[in-house]
């Protein structure tokens, strides 16, 4: 399976993630959000797998500036609505590879994965 790598090029944990690949000699395809924009089904189905609270970024500013009703009863659903509308609030990277899915960047958790 070929590692897929999602985010946003600017992002500084990107960077750091995508350093992190190339040093340790993981090929990748990268998904810009910016560019490419996000699946909802992609999206969906990470959902169903680590949990729309793990994949919302609910820190950034994009979240903080949505109108307080957008911000209420957020579920799976509306969690997928506001990520497709708002590639953003992903939280970054997230990685699909051989062994399942990575959320965020982690050293440790990443170098296990990897190994």
């Amino acid at each position: 399976m070929t590692t897929h790598f999602y985010g946003i090029p600017n992002c500084d944990t990107v960077k750091k993630a995508r350093k992190w690949l190339d040093a340790n000699g993981v090929d990748y395809t990268f998904h810009d959000y910016k560019k490419e924009g996000a699946d909802a089904d992609k999206l969906t189905a990470w959902v169903a797998d680590k949990g729309w609270e793990v994949l919302l970024n609910k820190r950034g500013t994009t979240f903080r500036k949505l109108d307080d009703s957008d911000k209420e009863n957020i579920d799976a659903a509306k969690a997928v609505t506001l990520m497709t509308q708002n590639p953003s609030m992903i939280k970054r990277p997230v990685v699909e590879h051989a062994g399942g899915l990575l959320v965020g960047f982690k050293e440790d958790e990443w170098s296990a994965a990897f190994s």
